[in-house]
């Protein structure tokens, strides 16, 4: 991604607009690290640290925890849409095992924020509370994701439109045996199988505003 970003901006770019149908994008600058071997030490955007104001940041600390490990973006940009700047943020994945992920919680205060927000989520997207440990897990980073989405939308007063993007690579290689998917048929059964575990139908609320790109590594 980063490749992408930082040689082939203009073709990612395009190849955005056209899934998502936007007319633009400002991608964003990750942040500096305060050490000189940028290429593995600079930061990713965490959690909602892209937004400045106050107030949202601390309702966003009553909604998910401060601790831990938060959501790290692998991009974040805004996308000119219908007329009107919205959030696009970046998820991208290369081999099936970076898909899953399990809450790693051990705070009580933090498992509750958590339940929280995913109940809330769960109840926007229609899904019954009794889905909540699928939500924890194997899927869990999809399903905070969601969490972010459900915030921004639905928690934060005026609304903060945003859109999540998964990039899905194909044809990258690995030297073990974590399988990477070659064609876009290879992962297609994986993201129906995340959406039916977490209990999605496919017109659930956030449904227009969760965009997959497939993407050749070459």
């Amino acid at each position: 991604l980063l490749r992408f970003l930082g040689y082939h901006r203009n073709y990612l770019t395009q190849a955005v607009l056209r899934l998502t149908g936007g007319n633009d994008i400002a991608w964003h600058d990750f942040n500096f690290s305060k050490l000189i071997d940028a290429s593995s030490d600079d930061k990713e955007l965490i959690g909602l640290e892209f937004l400045a104001d106050e107030n949202i940041q601390a309702d966003w600390s009553h909604y998910w925890p401060s601790t831990g490990n938060a959501q790290n973006w692998d991009a974040v940009g805004k996308i000119y849409y219908k007329g009107k700047r919205e959030w696009l943020l970046v998820e991208a994945k290369a081999n099936l095992g970076e898909v899953k992920s399990e809450c790693g919680a051990k705070n009580p205060e933090s498992i509750n924020l958590i339940n929280s927000a995913l109940k809330k989520t769960m109840k926007v997207c229609g899904v019954n509370a009794s889905y909540l440990d699928r939500w924890l897990s194997p899927y869990y980073q999809y399903s905070n994701r969601l969490a972010v989405l459900n915030f921004l939308l639905f928690e934060c007063e005026p609304s903060i439109p945003a859109h999540l993007l998964y990039i899905y690579f194909l044809g990258d290689t690995r030297d073990d045996i974590t399988e990477c998917p070659q064609t876009e048929e290879d992962w297609i059964p994986l993201i129906k199988q995340m959406n039916d575990w977490l209990g999605l139908s496919p017109d659930h609320e956030f449904s227009s505003r969760i965009h997959h790109l497939f993407l050749s590594v070459k």
